[in-house]
């Protein structure tokens, strides 16, 4: 098991993080808090991750400004059914990006395994909890040095130049997100 805390920097929130890997897979268990702009928010995440790093199901309890939220996807051989409904437009999707937390990025990162110098695209369920929207995005990850990548969201250009540990956690992800501590 590992514990660390994430500090959103643009989101200004802090994340109490938790992972537990067993002959099966990963668990994690997350909570963040913040406030954005005239939002203050609370999110509870839970997913499981197969030996792959491939989700295969995940929870989102969110309350923003009071109203509270649930998202409960399951990955059902290559279709997603999310909120009880498969979404065709998920089909053979690995992976799930969720805003206000840089663990997502761990995903790709680990399943992947790139070279140095080598990069891959994919297709990710993008998760925005704040405007509770939800919809597919291309990524790409490209590995710049052993614990170093550049990520890019195709859609809009955003690069960032994204630091990891050697278990694949983020340690730095300019503007965004830093570890602040780790258990």
């Amino acid at each position: 098991m590992k514990t660390l805390i994430w500090k959103g920097i643009f989101y200004q929130s802090l994340e109490y993080f938790n992972i537990h890997s067993d002959d099966k897979g990963y668990t994690v268990q997350s909570r963040i808090i913040g406030c954005y702009k005239d939002k203050i928010y609370a999110v509870d995440y839970r997913m499981f991750i197969d030996k792959n790093w491939i989700i295969q199901n995940f929870q989102i309890e969110s309350e923003v400004n009071k109203v509270k939220t649930t998202l409960e996807g399951k990955k059902l051989q290559d279709q997603w059914e999310i909120n009880n409904v498969i979404n065709p437009e998920f089909n053979n999707f690995k992976f799930i990006d969720i805003s206000l937390t840089p663990f997502t990025n761990t995903l790709p990162i680990n399943n992947l395994n790139l070279s140095e110098n080598k990069s891959q695209k994919i297709d990710v369920i993008y998760i925005d909890v704040l405007k509770q929207h939800i919809k597919p995005v291309q990524q790409k990850y490209t590995r710049r040095a052993p614990y170093q990548y550049l990520y890019e969201n195709i859609e809009n250009d955003f690069k960032a130049e994204i630091s990891i540990d050697e278990s694949g956690l983020v340690i730095s992800y300019p503007e965004l997100f830093e570890k602040i501590t780790e258990l």
